[in-house]
């Protein structure tokens, strides 16, 4: 063994093990660490498709290091494991300080060029890749890495970039500051119509009228951020005048939830989290929706009805752009919860102002000026993969349903 011994108070050593997993490694490596004054400082395992990587750092007396390394050495050949052993002194400056982050990667294909590409604008910013973990294998692959930034660093600077690159890479990403917040009580506001239901309620209602073809071509133009929001919804409605009150029922029946959208509401509710949604849509459809998933809190629109008729007008003020805002604003007061730790999810131009106040804004299968403007996208039909950019692993959601 050659070890260069530097001055400073920390003499550790990084130990490798590496091979075919059998019970008892871990107790057989601590037994063989036992007889020597150490201290264990870090250690983390990870076992894939039966191979085992095995890491531990510990603090010791230099005057140990050849008996350490003779025994792990030993003990390697016995259990038939390639070990690893890196001595070195660390003299860390008390004087840096670093940002904790957590990055998640989502991806139906993930490729290895992807991963590197993320791994270099994180360098980029003078931030390292501490560790990672898979948190989800099915129907999506979700990698969580720990990654650190010094202090001096912009973590939205990072961010930003981060969210230039998925656009381009075709993967979904989000990073957010690490530590107990992350787990701490929180607030998911969701748009409604092709985010929280796979359709648009007011092309449904259209269709009823058999004003399907007109109503869409508005919708799709609103949706891109070409027309007002306001102007558009009411040409909209107005095109809705005479449609029996009856329609509202045969309309409610058409509308499907996205895929996960029931996983995602109950873990919420399960973690203590709320949710909420806010739509550009209409009361009297999915106010029976709303209270079936148990949703917190829900604004929309009212379409006013005479003599069992739709009139074509709303009443009172439209929920729009940035009166989807002003609901997440008001209630993250109400609940107590700093706009800091609130999630808001949404697909179009419409949305942005809710997305951009929150303290995670998540373009949701969005439209390219939506992504373009978002903390972050998902881009597959899953809507519980939201649960893991927040950290939720796969198999904790599973659990929790067995156990139901």
């Amino acid at each position: 063994m050659n070890t260069e011994v530097l001055p400073g108070p920390t003499f550790t050593a990084l130990i490798l093990l590496s091979g075919a997993d059998a019970p008892g490694v871990t107790q057989s490596l601590f037994e063989a660490l036992s007889p020597f004054a150490l201290t264990v400082l870090d250690m983390e395992q990870v076992v894939i498709r039966g191979r085992l990587i095995l890491t531990v750092l510990i603090q010791l007396d230099p005057a140990h290091a050849d008996g350490v390394e003779d025994d792990l050495l030993a003990l390697g050949e016995r259990l038939k494991l390639d070990v690893a052993i890196d001595f070195t002194d660390i003299v860390r400056d008390p004087r840096v300080s670093e940002q904790a982050l957590q990055l998640v990667i989502l991806a139906k294909e993930l490729r290895p060029i992807s991963v590197a590409r993320v791994s270099a604008v994180i360098s980029s910013h003078q931030g390292n890749v501490e560790r990672f973990r898979r948190t989800a294998s099915f129907p999506i692959t979700a990698i969580e890495f720990d990654v650190s930034l010094p202090a001096d660093q912009s973590a939205k600077d990072l961010q930003r970039d981060l969210a230039d690159l998925a656009l381009n890479e075709g993967i979904d990403l989000a990073i957010e500051a690490g530590g107990l917040m992350r787990r701490s009580k929180r607030i998911v506001m969701l748009d409604m119509d092709s985010t929280f239901i796979q359709q648009e309620v007011i092309d449904l209602l259209a269709e009823e009228a058999g004003v399907g073809a007109e109503v869409k071509k508005i919708t799709e133009s609103a949706m891109r951020g070409d027309l007002d929001f306001q102007q558009s919804l009411e040409a909209r409605t107005s095109l809705l005048a005479g449609l029996a009150e009856t329609a509202l029922i045969s309309t409610r029946r058409k509308i499907t939830l996205t895929p996960g959208a029931r996983t995602l509401v109950r873990t919420l509710h399960r973690l203590g989290h709320k949710v909420g949604i806010v739509s550009g849509g209409f009361t009297n459809v999915i106010a029976p929706l709303m209270e079936e998933m148990s949703v917190d809190f829900f604004r929309a629109n009212t379409l006013e009805v005479q003599d069992g008729k739709l009139t074509g007008k709303i009443v009172g003020a439209i929920v729009d752009r940035a009166a989807k805002a002003k609901f997440l604003a008001e209630f993250a007061e109400k609940e107590g919860v700093p706009l800091s730790q609130t999630i808001a999810v949404g697909d179009g131009a419409n949305d942005l102002d809710m997305l951009k106040t929150a303290g995670l804004g998540i373009a949701f299968n969005a439209k390219p000026a939506v992504k373009a403007e978002a903390d972050s996208s998902i881009n597959t039909p899953y809507l519980d993969g939201i649960l893991y950019l927040m950290g939720i692993p796969r198999d904790e959601i599973d659990a929790a349903d067995r156990s139901s």
